[in-house]
């Protein structure tokens, strides 16, 4: 796949670059709780040279009860100042499982009207296979002015989800598991009920990465969808168990060429639990 810094770059491309005055590296790893993993010690114990910690569940609305939910505008922009990241900047940013969670920064950033970002293809565990270089020490960091325009058309609430599973005029694409999409697997959320969305698709996004942890071919992904039974001449919103690897899925359809994405932040943590919205199971 060409490296392109506004989708997916690759891990030779992030290296001849790691010198560029105006690049910033984000480290944004995040681990669901049974993985066992702390990702905030792995940072601290070895990270790409000059790379920033992304932590997700502070960049976040702290005042919901939902998972780490989009933070408020303000917020996102002073913590990113205080990490160094601003206007002008290229960022790439990766996580420790491969492709799992930097797509999501990926979109948080899209989501604030900040383009130039790129999701490094494959992440920490095919730079460090690699061979390439590493660092334990705290970046120097110089404050930056991060000018923020919200990009409201990129993010959908259970309101507009409902209505759009009800008049579908949106292809709503589920990032979870075949199993749990299905409902034959039980949340990893207690208290939720097991589904999907009626009428949505389901395109686990472990689907669209190869053994590595890169991305498949643009024409693979494209397949992949349209096995599906994704029509991707609609507007199309993606959802998950909490917004994490649906961005997984936008990035992809990013990749594609198609722009009218959104993604449904509450996802299956809001959907699941809410009392007077329907849930399907078994197959689409």
């Amino acid at each position: 796949m060409k490296d392109n810094p506004k989708t997916l770059v690759s891990t030779q491309w992030l290296e001849d670059h790691l010198k560029d005055p105006d690049l910033r590296v984000l480290d944004a790893s995040w681990f669901m709780p049974q993985m066992e993993r702390d990702a905030r010690a792995e940072y601290d114990a070895a990270h790409i040279p000059g790379a920033r910690f992304f932590d997700i569940d502070d960049i976040s609305d702290q005042r919901s009860d939902l998972p780490h939910m989009a933070p408020p505008v303000e917020k996102f922009m002073s913590r990113l100042r205080a990490m160094g990241v601003g206007d002008g900047h290229q960022v790439v940013v990766y996580d420790g499982m491969g492709l799992f969670s930097a797509a999501r920064v990926w979109w948080l950033f899209r989501l604030m009207g900040q383009n130039n970002i790129a999701v490094l293809d494959g992440g920490f565990p095919k730079w460090q296979a690699e061979g390439r270089p590493v660092e334990d020490m705290p970046p120097m960091v110089r404050d930056r002015h991060m000018t923020v325009r919200r990009q409201n058309h990129m993010v959908k609430d259970v309101t507009q989800v409902a209505a759009a599973s009800k008049l579908g005029d949106y292809e709503i694409i589920d990032a979870r598991s075949a199993a749990r999409f299905r409902g034959d697997a039980p949340e990893p959320r207690p208290g939720l009920r097991a589904g999907h969305i009626p009428g949505s698709k389901n395109v686990p996004y472990t689907s669209l990465l190869n053994d590595d942890g890169t991305m498949k071919s643009p024409e693979t992904m494209r397949d992949i969808f349209v096995a599906a039974g994704v029509d991707l001449s609609k507007p199309a919103i993606t959802s998950c168990g909490s917004g994490v690897t649906a961005a997984v899925v936008s990035l992809a359809l990013e990749i594609l060429g198609k722009t009218d994405h959104a993604l449904y932040d509450g996802s299956w943590s809001e959907w699941g639990m809410f009392p007077t919205v329907p849930v399907a199971t078994g197959e689409t």
